[in-house]
């Protein structure tokens, strides 16, 4: 456990960072009357998402390989990582849509249906606590190595090799 604390702690501070940025949204109208902005810029989250990445393997760079990080070790602490994030994303998707904005799924259904962007069923399939819950943990997953492999490029060790 001592080998994975740094990206435990990093993906609970992910997890928090996620639910103010919901916050956030929410009391800005993005959940309800400016929900047809709400796709463009939940997309800005991505720049926290990458800061805390950065931090996380910037800390793991320091304080567990004491400075000296190949591309390997810190691409491996991001998969850690992003695999904490993805494990915490249900309580996270659930925490949101229950307690945060619980009409968030009702206005973009409305939204959606009502611009003719899809159909009643098709709305209602894809914006769904079970859909967001499946998306948040293949999305961490994926944007998590992603985001690992491009961070520890930048974080590695110079003079090491990739």
């Amino acid at each position: 456990m001592k080998k994975i604390a740094i990206e435990i702690k990093w993906a609970i501070f992910f997890s928090i960072a996620t639910l103010v940025w919901m916050i956030i949204e929410n009391s800005v109208g993005l959940h309800d009357v400016n929900i047809a902005k709400q796709p463009i810029y939940t997309n800005l989250f991505a720049l926290i998402a990458i800061a805390i990445y950065a931090l996380a393997l910037r800390e793991k760079k320091y304080l567990f390989f004491k400075g000296n990080m190949t591309w390997k070790q810190g691409f491996l602490s991001g998969v850690v990582l992003s695999v904490v994030v993805s494990t915490l994303s249900p309580l996270v998707q659930y925490i949101t849509y229950t307690y945060i904005s619980p009409n968030f799924f009702t206005n973009i259904i409305k939204y959606a249906v009502g611009h003719k962007i899809q159909t009643q069923v098709q709305a209602e399939a894809y914006f769904s606590l079970k859909s967001y819950i499946l998306q948040g943990i293949f999305g961490g997953l994926s944007m998590g190595v992603i985001t690992a492999s491009i961070v520890a490029l930048f974080l590695k060790t110079k003079n090491n090799k990739i």
